[in-house]
């Protein structure tokens, strides 16, 4: 199994309206980044990702888990890029911020810290432990 974390803007895409799609999960489309989609392609069922809620927040609210493997994003005009398809798990009790990342020396490398701007990205299972416990979970 592998790791993931997912960005959405909550005025966007929140983690209440991802709670609300239920077991039938919702598309993960709009990712218009290579390195992104990348991450997405490397996707399998099962794979688990923290919901981060960007903008204001800054913080992980929920787990996800991957429920549809990458496939054709039908809001791509130029047929580019793809999605995958996600359904909600748990709520984060506590939600773990940017800022608790970037004071934790263990998470150091995350991509959170280094590259807070990729909308999918990578989790280590050492990071994902960590970042669990902190979370309250």
């Amino acid at each position: 199994m592998a790791y993931w974390l997912f960005k959405s803007e909550p005025e966007t895409w929140s983690w209440d309206q991802q709670k609300k799609k239920g077991a039938k999960g919702e598309p993960w489309s709009g990712v218009r980044n290579h390195t992104a989609k990348l991450n997405m392609i490397k996707m399998k069922k099962g794979d688990l990702g923290f919901f981060y809620h960007s903008g204001e927040e800054k913080a992980v609210v929920g787990i996800v888990e991957v429920i549809g493997e990458y496939r054709p994003d039908p809001t791509d005009a130029k047929g580019q890029f793809g999605l995958v398809v996600v359904k909600a798990v748990k709520d984060m009790p506590k939600p773990f911020t940017l800022t608790m990342a970037k004071t934790t020396p263990a998470l150091a490398e995350m991509s959170l810290v280094k590259s807070f701007r990729l909308s999918v990205q990578p989790v280590t299972a050492a990071e994902w432990k960590l970042v669990c416990a902190k979370g309250g979970l």
